[in-house]
This record gives C-alpha cells, structure tokens and sequence, in this order.
C-alpha cells in the first residue's frame, strides 16, 4: 500500500527498508511526516534506506528482499549497486505473496474481424512469411511494392508487411532451435490478424515450406499460398509471382469488414521494457488491472519473459490453479538456470544499464515490478515459446526476456494485440499485433509523447489503480477496433520480427 502522507518518498510496504524517492534529493532534505533526511543526493526513482541496514542483512522493498547490503547502510542514504548485491536465495517475503483473486464477470465489445475458423483479428494484413534468411529479400521485395499509403483510404486493408528473420539453415535439422522456428513461423501463418498470407522458402534449407506446413498441420488454400524461389525460377521471377499472389489476397481482404465481438477474442501479450523505479508501482500495476479485467471479460491475457520473473517466483506459484501448472512453472525456471550456466550467465545479473540509470538494482526488485503487470488472476497454465494458448484466462508463455524476441513469441501463440510498458522510453511496435505502450513516468510520457499511448504516473499523485486500468482496458478495446496505436501511427512493426534461435549454427 503506498504511503500518500509522504511527498518526497513511497513506502510500498510497512516491512520495507528503502523508500522510493518521488523527486531528487538533497544532502538535509527530510521526508515528510518521518524522521529520516537525505545524507546524499539521490535521484527520482531511486531508493533511500528508512533505517540502519546491518551489513549482509536483506533489504526489502515491497514487503520482499531484493539484496542485500554489502555494507552497513545507514539511514538516509542512498540504495543501490555501491551497497546492495543480488547474490541471495530468491526469497518474496510474505508481505509481497498472494493467492489470486478474481473480478466478477463481466461484458465487454469491440469490433474486429471474424474468421472462418472462429478466431477474430484486431487486424486486417497480408502477410509475407520467409522459411529461411534466404528468402528474405524476396519477401522484402514482394512487401515493398505494396506501400502504406497504398491503403490509406481503405477500410478493408491494414497493409502486406513481411516478416524475415535471420535462420532457417546452417542449424541442426531436429531440436530446440528448429522447433523453436517452425512453431513461431505456424502462429503467424494461422494467426486472425492476416486475412491472407505468403509462405516463401528458398528450396534447399533445414527448414522446408513443406515441414512448417506438415508439423503445423497446415494446409494452402485461398487464404494460405506457399512456393520456393528455386521452384518458380530464381529471384526476379519469385518477385513477380508473390507479388501476383498479394493482389489475388488483397481480392480477399478488401471486402472483409469489423463486426461488434465478445472481448473474449482478445489475447492480450503482456510486456516491459526500458523498466526504472516507477514502473513496478504505476505501469505495472495498472496494466496488471487491466489484465484482470480482460480475463473477467473471458478474455486471455500473457505474461513471458522467464528471466524477469526469477525471484518473484513464488508470486506466480501462488497462483497456480494446479500443482501441474506450478511444476510446468518450476520446470522453465530450472531450464533457464541450466542454460544460463551453460552460457557462463547468471539470472541474477539481468538489469541493463537503463535499468540501473532509472533505479532498478537487482532482477529480484526489477522481477517482483515486472509480475505486477500479470494482475492476480490466477494462473491458468504454461506455454513454451510460441505454443497455441489453449486456456482461457491468465497464462505463462516462456521467452527470453529480450522485447521483441519475447514479443514476437505471444504474437506466434495467438495475442492478438500488445501492451507494453517502459520507464526509460522504449520505441517497440509490432505487426501484426497492434501495441500500445504505457509510460511510467510523467517526465519521460512528455519527452517521448510520439511514443506512448497512455501515461500512468498519475499514480503517484494519488490516483487509483482502479481507474487507471480501466482507462488502459478501454484504450485496449479502442485499438483492437481499429483506433491506431502510436506506434502503428510512426509506421513501427515491420522489422521487429525476432524468433528465438537456440542451438548451434554450423
């Protein structure tokens, strides 16, 4: 529960040792109604200790350690990577673990596009998808001659925007990596965004057209077409009959109009990047809001990116409606500290320098910020990367926890729309999946008003989560009717494509 008595600093949890600094401080400046005075400057967004810290003890935040001191702290003082080592057992203190919650049903409607086999898109493109980095220039090539301001004026069309990646060849021909390729590359090729789409492959790579197609259990039709470049006779050739191909799917698409739906087709991915100190108290949170609601709606909400949830754990096991899904749970957890020790990495040294400059210190306080955006619903079940979601309601689909990568998996497994909150400014967009993006931060909300959608630090100044969600939901409901995100507006989405390679190039 935030401390509204104080102006200078948060205190989210009565068992916190540090207090989360509103606005700079200087060396004498005291917190209102408490005794402590900053010994040193400290900047917005990071922490002050409200008490003395022994050295070696664990420091709290949220009700939950987030290190511990590697010196004797004392109160006043800044926290942060020159006194504080992440180098514990990951431990969520019982101040910050719950069991889930569930908000009464309840109805919500947004226009979108029905398809044939039920599922409903937020999105009208045609899409180019490459087997192997081989091919990627044709598809490149094919997207290119039908530009967006070709369907400025039509209300069928969204756009052809291709998707290539940088695989496809030169790895093993059984395993994690092209399992990893052949899933994400079947969610696209199946997902309701696309009224019609392209599959184009070299001829001669690991990954053939006809694998994708026979392990997805795909078929070409008319709203499905597949070919090679060695097939139709090289590369000017291959140009010309996907570009052929575009215009007989763009027959298809043109005609196709939103209808009202149940909020229930929309699978939200839940995202974070450029993470500071605000935004596991205004972004997260709210859109955590957000995320219940559209599950009360009978919608599906995502959350990923596995090695930003290490530490906070205990947070999602609580919330498991099984033991099967906990232990599904348990088991990406343990795969990501065997491959990160293969790798010589740690989980625990995740923060990127954006992280720190904003205040973050440690993946266990960046994790516990991150799973907020989760919402408390509970956990419905685990999904590995890009794998159809099947349940309804909150679930995990395992990623790395690099945005575009991780993004690119919840749109193969079915999301159908994005939010994605930042701190420090990211400038993510996708296709086909639109994505709004939520600032933690009013200062950054202006600096990069181009950028972001909704600004969440009102939270600070005393406005509820409560209503904040609620304005994202209906910001969600927006979009997937066709409003334009900020990001679709700038034109972003076509090269944030990013499948996660795993294994040997050889």
């Amino acid at each position: 529960m935030l401390d509204r008595q104080s102006a200078r600093a948060l205190i989210m949890h009565p068992q916190d040792d540090v207090g989360l600094v509103l606005s700079a401080l200087k060396p004498g400046d005291r917190l209102i109604d408490t005794d402590v005075v900053a010994s040193e400057e400290i900047a917005a967004g990071h922490k002050i200790a409200l008490r003395d810290i022994d050295n070696g003890a664990l420091i709290r935040k949220y009700g939950a350690a987030i290190g511990k001191a590697t010196q004797k702290i004392a109160r006043g003082a800044h926290v942060h990577l020159h006194n504080v080592s992440a180098d514990i057992a990951a431990n969520v203190g019982d101040g910050a673990s719950k069991s889930a919650t569930r908000l009464a049903p309840r109805e919500a409607f947004f226009n979108g596009y029905l398809r044939a086999n039920g599922a409903v898109g937020t999105r009208n493109y045609i899409g180019i998808v490459s087997t192997v980095n081989c091919s990627a220039t044709v598809a490149r090539r094919i997207a290119e001659a039908f530009p967006d301001d070709l369907f400025a004026d039509e209300e069928g069309v969204d756009g052809v925007v291709a998707f290539t990646h940088t695989t496809g060849c030169g790895t093993p021909s059984q395993g994690e990596g092209v399992d990893n390729l052949t899933r994400t590359l079947g969610g696209y090729l199946r997902h309701p965004n696309f009224a019609g789409i392209v599959l184009i492959g070299l001829g001669c790579e690991v990954n053939q057209v006809e694998r994708v197609l026979r392990e997805q259990a795909l078929e070409t039709g008319a709203r499905l077409r597949a070919f090679t470049i060695q097939d139709v006779g090289g590369t000017a050739k291959a140009i010309a009959h996907g570009k052929a191909l575009v215009k007989e799917l763009l027959e298809i698409a043109r005609p196709m109009r939103r209808a009202p739906v149940s909020a229930a087709h929309l699978t939200l991915g839940l995202q974070c990047g450029g993470s500071d100190g605000w935004s596991g108290v205004t972004a997260n949170p709210a859109l955590g809001v957000a995320a219940d609601i559209l599950v009360a709606c009978g919608g599906t909400a995502i959350l990923s990116e596995t090695p930003e949830i290490y530490g906070a754990e205990p947070l999602l096991f609580a919330r498991a409606v099984d033991t099967d899904v906990r232990a599904a749970l348990q088991e990406r957890l343990d795969w990501w500290r065997d491959y990160a020790a293969r790798h010589g990495a740690e989980l625990n040294n995740n923060p990127s320098p954006g992280n720190l400059k904003g205040g973050l210190t440690t993946i266990l306080e960046k994790s516990l910020g991150a799973v907020a955006k989760s919402g408390s619903s509970p956990l419905m079940g685990v999904y590995r990367y890009g794998e159809p979601i099947t349940r309804k309601g909150f679930v995990f689909m395992d990623s790395p926890g690099y945005d575009p990568c991780s993004a690119t998996g919840q749109t193969a497994a079915g999301a159908n729309i994005l939010a994605f909150t930042t701190g420090r400014g990211s400038v993510f967009g996708s296709k086909p999946a639109p994505c709004i993006k939520l600032a933690s931060n009013e200062a950054m909300a202006r600096h990069m008003d181009d950028d972001m959608d909704i600004d969440c630090s009102p939270v600070l100044a005393g406005a509820a989560l409560a209503d904040l969600g609620e304005a994202i939901f209906q910001k969600l409901l927006a979009i997937a009717s066709g409003e334009k995100s900020k990001s679709e507006a700038l034109g972003i989405g076509d090269h944030e494509f990013v499948p996660w390679q795993l294994g040997a190039v050889m």
